[in-house]
């Protein structure tokens, strides 16, 4: 589970967002925990904070809760709210994570709702970082394998050197002489084309086609 706050009882009512006033899409914070590859995944909780600071925001789930709760909400003078910075309240940290790097906000939750949802952990890693760190733009109509990304699950350089060795990625290497390669220096050559980043929580290496 991920929170970037502590939110009202969902029946009280406050004029102020969960995150404050001078928040932003772009400061989510999502607090790191054991990654888990969960089938079913946590419900998301997003907060509408209206950019009127006399009208009270609200929590939602779906696009048709959003769409009902909005549709009724007016500010204290009577008049219809519109505009609305989204924050990501509660869910899984992967989702967490999405929502950050697609900077979450009133044109694209719903997309990102609908992607968080069907998505698989793999898809939502690749988007993460093809969006997050290689500056792609987030398209949620396209499959988020088109990102051409290398994802490596392993805890170091130095351990993807030993992975490339072993898979035959340089060769094949006879038994004899697998005790001189050096690893670290195999280990800085890939560090030119290869990065790391933790997402949810887990240390990954990638490299961008």
């Amino acid at each position: 589970m991920t929170e970037t706050s502590q939110p009202r009882g969902r029946g009280q009512k406050s004029g102020r967002s969960p995150l404050g006033r001078g928040s932003s899409a772009g400061l989510i914070v999502c607090f790191a925990f054991k990654p888990q590859e969960s089938e079913d995944g946590m419900s998301i909780t997003l907060y509408a904070q209206p950019y009127d600071i006399t009208a009270t925001g609200f929590y939602f789930s779906a696009v048709e809760e959003f769409d009902g709760k909005a549709a009724k909400l007016v500010n204290d003078f009577g008049e219809q709210v519109e505009e609305f910075e989204i924050q990501f309240i509660d869910g899984d940290q992967i989702d967490c994570e999405l929502a950050k790097a697609i900077d979450l906000n009133q044109a694209n939750f719903k997309d990102y709702l609908t992607c968080a949802q069907n998505w698989e952990y793999w898809e939502k890693t690749n988007v993460i970082i093809a969006v997050g760190e290689c500056g792609y733009e987030f398209d949620p109509q396209a499959s988020p394998d088109r990102y051409w990304i290398d994802v490596y699950h392993v805890g170091s350089m130095r351990e993807l050197a030993e992975q490339f060795v072993e898979d035959g990625l340089y060769g094949d290497i006879p038994e004899s002489l697998q005790y001189y390669i050096d690893y670290d220096a195999i280990a800085r050559d890939l560090a030119i084309d290869y990065s790391a980043v933790s997402v949810a929580g887990e240390y990954l290496i990638y490299r961008a086609s």
